[in-house]
């Protein structure tokens, strides 16, 4: 092979290498370009270092798989104690809620219990406010209790919620969770609850309270009347023993709310039952005025007589009441004498309890029988001068047992106790 040598007008030529290969009379030869010897360098690089990382692999494959699961064994157990913690503190509130719901519905048994209470105390108040002619108080219409138990776990998550639905939670940032939970806590329904009873309970203490109040004022109005009754009869000496006053005394023992409104109701029959019996006493007595409206013009005592001018004795007391004007009797009784009786002329009398009788005489006309039945305030005749009289006029007289009193005191009693009758 001769080398040819060829000069160009910008310079020599580079030649290719070339390889020669020899075998006996047989010559081959190969030109080696540059990109082939740089692909081949490249393939033979890539070779090598895919060789060098199979073996590394297969060296360390054994230590990465272990890292790897460690790695993952880490993260769930970190996942499951973040599950188990917030599944602990959802079941804490829940056992919480429980207490909580249980407490309330024992509550509210209390204030239903409360209210009934009260209902029928109100139903034994009434007969007696009917008594003195007053209006009951009454229960509000419709007294602010639930109608069903509030639930106070209805806001929170089951205790049997599913692992999936606690891994929710738990993707969630624990600390936010909490916070938003325990703002929840805060305002509970619960406490809403709470605020509830508290305002119930307040009203029906404040019912409770009225009702203690009222009986306590009846009890003492009905006290203070029979003192007054009995006071005015005493003042006028007519004294009527109904109280059967007796010292009272004993050491101070406390009792309880529904055993003090049982004293108080009977406290509160025993003071009526002691108006009614004093009343019934006084409306028998003849403490009213036989002619209202008329003026007196002659009183009970010694005088002169109208028809001989001589001292006498007037048994009674003298009406300056026209011919015609209504007498009526000052007492419930029985008409003993209803007709004309001597000097009294045209005369009713009329027998009362505790032995005393009343005389209604000079009338024009007799209005009742004998043996009839008379109240207070019935017309028993009209006035005129029947009998022994200068004129008209009633002529009103009062005996006990027999013997004439002065009407004047029977008169001032029912001046005084008639606002109470």
């Amino acid at each position: 092979m001769k080398e040819a040598s060829q000069s160009t007008v910008f310079g020599k030529r580079r030649e290719p290498h070339t390889v020669i290969i020899a075998r006996g009379d047989e010559i081959r030869h190969f030109q080696v370009r540059p990109w082939v010897a740089a692909l081949a360098g490249s393939a033979f690089a890539a070779l090598a270092i895919g060789y060098l990382l199979a073996t590394s692999y297969l060296v360390l494959r054994d230590d990465l798989i272990d890292a790897t699961t460690a790695r993952q064994a880490r993260l769930q157990q970190a996942y499951e104690d973040r599950i188990s913690a917030l599944r602990s503190q959802v079941d804490r509130i829940t056992s919480r809620q429980m207490l909580d719901q249980q407490l309330m519905e024992a509550k509210v048994g209390e204030l239903l219990d409360r209210q009934s209470q009260l209902t029928q105390r109100q139903g034994r108040i009434e007969p007696i406010l009917d008594r003195v002619g007053e209006t009951a108080t009454t229960l509000p219409s419709e007294v602010p209790l639930p109608s069903d138990k509030p639930d106070v776990r209805a806001s929170l998550t089951p205790a049997g919620a599913s692992d999936a639905q606690y891994a929710g939670l738990a993707a969630k940032p624990f600390s936010s969770w909490s916070t938003r939970n325990s703002s929840a806590e805060a305002e509970s329904s619960a406490d809403r609850a709470d605020r509830l009873f508290v305002a119930i309970n307040q009203s029906l203490r404040s019912i409770e309270s009225d009702q203690l109040s009222r009986i306590n004022a009846i009890a003492e109005d009905a006290y203070q009347t029979a003192d007054a009754i009995a006071g005015a009869l005493k003042d006028s000496g007519l004294e009527v023993d109904i109280a059967g006053e007796t010292g009272l005394g004993g050491p101070l023992v406390a009792i309880d709310t529904p055993a003090l409104f049982d004293t108080k109701v009977k406290e509160l029959d025993e003071a009526l039952d002691l108006l009614d019996r004093m009343k019934t006493e006084v409306r028998q007595l003849p403490i009213a005025n036989p002619a209202p409206g008329y003026g007196v013009s002659s009183t009970f005592g010694a005088r002169r007589d109208p028809l001989l001018g001589t001292p006498a004795m007037h048994s009674g007391m003298d009406f300056r009441a026209p011919s015609g004007a209504d007498i009526r009797v000052t007492g419930a009784g029985t008409v003993v004498i209803a007709g004309w009786n001597g000097g009294y002329g045209r005369m009713v009398e009329v027998r009362h309890a505790g032995g005393f009788t009343t005389r209604y005489a000079h009338m024009s006309q007799v209005l009742v029988k004998e043996g009839q039945q008379v109240a207070p305030g019935d017309l028993v005749g009209k006035a005129g001068s029947s009998g022994r009289s200068t004129g008209p006029h009633l002529h009103y007289e009062i005996h006990r047992d027999g013997k004439a009193i002065n009407p004047v005191p029977f008169l001032k009693v029912g001046k005084t106790v008639s606002q109470y009758l």
